[in-house]
C-alpha cells in the first residue's frame, strides 16, 4: 500500500501536529522494514521537504505561523500521486494541502481520509484578533471541507463528539495518537539523575513536584494550577510547582506568581532541550495540566511512558486513559483542582507493573500505527465496494 501523507506541518516544526504526523510515518516504515504483516513497500508523500521528497514551496499563514499555505499547483501534485501510485491520501490539515489531497484523491478515484489535529474555535480570535473569522463559523467551514471524505480519524472522543455537533456526515473513528516510548522510557536515567535536576531546581526529596511542561500560553491554563496554588500550600507546603517550556504568557505568569506571593513556589525553567524532557518528567512527581483546549494532548502521554502519573482537567479522551488512580487524578471544575493535587499527593498507589505495561502499549506508537493502517485498509475496501 502506498500512502499519501498531505501535511503544511512537519519536523523541524515543533508542535503536537508534527510529532504526530511523524509518529505515524515512522511507525509504518519500521514495519516496512521489518517486512511484517505490511506489503513490502510504503511510500509517505509529504506536502513538506522530508528528505526523500520536495513535492510543494509552502509559506508560513499570517495567522497560525505552524500552519503554511501551499503555492505550487495541482498538475504538479498530480504528477508525482500518479508517479508514486498511491492508494490512499491521508490529509492532515484543513488548508491548501488538505484541499489539494481532496482534490487529488477524487481524480484518481483512491480513498481520502483526513485526521482533525485543532480545534480551531479557541484559537480563531488569533486571526486579525477574531475579526475574520468567529469561533460560530468555525462549523460551518469544517463541516464543508468534510463533505468529500471517506473517513476522519478523529484523535479522541472530545473530537468525536465535536465533529457530530459540526454535523459532519462522513465516517469517524476515534484513533488517539500513540507516542515512541522508548523516547520517554530512557532506562539509562538513573536515579541520581533525578537527584542532581531536583537540586538544581531547589526541590528538597521530600517535597512534591509538579512539573507543567508545554508552550506557555493563555489557552494552556497553567494561571488555573497557580490560582489553585495557594490553597494547596495551606494544607501542604511542601509542594513545589516547576513550569517548563516558553510561550507569549510566560511574563503574565510571572507577575500572577508575584502577585500570589508563591514566586518561591514555582519554578520557571524556560524553555528546556528536548533531550532533557524525559528527565523532566522523571523527576516530577505528578506532571500537571489545566488545559481545556486540547484534543488529546501528548504530553498526558509522555509523562506516563516516563512513569509519572498525572492530574489534570478531566474530559471523554482522559476518561479513558486514567483508568486507574495510579496513572493519575482528574477534576472537573476549576475549584477542585487544589483538591486534587492534595489527593493525588497522599492518595495516588503503588505501581502495578502488569496495569502499567498494558496502558504503555495502549498509547504506543505501534498500536497507533497499527489501528490507522486497518483503518486504511478498511477505506479501501470499502472505495472498491463501491465503485
Amino acid at each position: 500500500m502506498r500512502i499519501g501523507l498531505f501535511t503544511d506541518t512537519y519536523f523541524p516544526q515543533v508542535s503536537g501536529v508534527a510529532t504526530s504526523i511523524r509518529t505515524l510515518k515512522t511507525q509504518l516504515e519500521k514495519w516496512d522494514i521489518q517486512s511484517l504483516s505490511l506489503p513490502p513497500l510504503i511510500e509517505m508523500l509529504t506536502a513538506m521537504k522530508t528528505g526523500r521528497l520536495s513535492v510543494f514551496r509552502v509559506v508560513p499563514f499570517f495567522a497560525f505561523k505552524d500552519r503554511r499555505v501551499a503555492y505550487r499547483g495541482f498538475s504538479k501534485a498530480l504528477e508525482i500521486a500518479k508517479q508514486y501510485k498511491l492508494d490512499i491520501i491521508h490529509t492532515q490539515t484543513e488548508f491548501s494541502l488538505g484541499l489539494l489531497g481532496i482534490a487529488i484523491a477524487r481524480e484518481l478515484r483512491i480513498p481520502v481520509v483526513h485526521t482533525y489535529h485543532t480545534q480551531y474555535e479557541d484559537y480563531v480570535r488569533y486571526i486579525a484578533k477574531g475579526m475574520v473569522i468567529r469561533p460560530s463559523m468555525v462549523k460551518y467551514i469544517v463541516r464543508g471541507f468534510m463533505s468529500d471524505l471517506d473517513g476522519v480519524i478523529c484523535p479522541s472522543e472530545i473530537v468525536y463528539d465535536l465533529l457530530l455537533k459540526y454535523k459532519v456526515a462522513a465516517e469517524k473513528r476515534v484513533i488517539p495518537t500513540g507516542i515512541e516510548l522508548e523516547k520517554f522510557q530512557r532506562p539509562e536515567i538513573t536515579e541520581d539523575d533525578v537527584a542532581d535536576l531536583r537540586t538544581k531546581l531547589g526541590i528538597a526529596s521530600d517535597e512534591t513536584m509538579l512539573l507543567s511542561l508545554s508552550r506557555v500560553s493563555y489557552e494552556k491554563n497553567i494561571q488555573a494550577v497557580l490560582a489553585a496554588l495557594p490553597s494547596v500550600l495551606e494544607e501542604d507546603d511542601k509542594v513545589r510547582l516547576v513550569v517548563a517550556g516558553d510561550g507569549p504568557y510566560l511574563p503574565d505568569l510571572k507577575s500572577q506568581a508575584k502577585k500570589l506571593g508563591i514566586q518561591d513556589k514555582v519554578v520557571f525553567t524556560g524553555m528546556i532541550a528536548p533531550s532533557e524532557t524525559a528527565l523532566y518528567y522523571k523527576s516530577a512527581d505528578f506532571f500537571i495540566s489545566a488545559s481545556t483546549s486540547e484534543t488529546q494532548g501528548l504530553t498526558y502521554l509522555e509523562a506516563l511512558a516516563s512513569g509519572t502519573p498525572i492530574i489534570a482537567h478531566g474530559n471523554p479522551y482522559l476518561d479513558n486513559v486514567i483508568t486507574d488512580q495510579m496513572f493519575g487524578t482528574l477534576y472537573y471544575h476549576d475549584n477542585d483542582l487544589a483538591g486534587a493535587i492534595l489527593e493525588a499527593a497522599i492518595a495516588t498507589p503503588e505501581k502495578d507493573e502488569t496495569k502499567w505495561a498494558d496502558k504503555l502499549y495502549e498509547i504506543s506508537a505501534e498500536n497507533f500505527g497499527k489501528r490507522v493502517y486497518e483503518y486504511y485498509l478498511d477505506l479501501t475496501i470499502s472505495k472498491d465496494f463501491h465503485k
